[in-house]
């Protein structure tokens, strides 16, 4: 079974039922005056041609916020890929 926030490679999701996520998100945020910050990562082709941990390093040595290299992180851990 795929997980439910996949949205690639499914024919009844896609992007605009991304968008309308992050309109609420962003709608949510400015309501309740928190702060919000939105990262786009284009992954295509990534996982064939650049180290998970050279990204992570990469990421440490322009000390970018530790926070945001933990997501970034855990968004490599036990990942797999199913095209069907």
């Amino acid at each position: 079974p795929l997980n439910p926030r996949q949205k690639g490679f499914i024919r009844a999701a896609g992007c605009s039922e991304n968008l309308k996520l992050l309109q609420t998100i962003i709608r949510s945020a400015k309501r309740e005056h928190r702060p919000l910050g939105v990262v786009f990562v284009d992954i295509a082709k990534a996982f064939d041609t650049v180290s998970h941990q050279h990204i992570i390093y990469a990421l440490q040595q322009r000390g970018v916020d530790p926070h945001i290299i933990g997501l970034v992180s855990d968004m490599y851990k036990d990942i797999s890929t199913y095209i069907t």
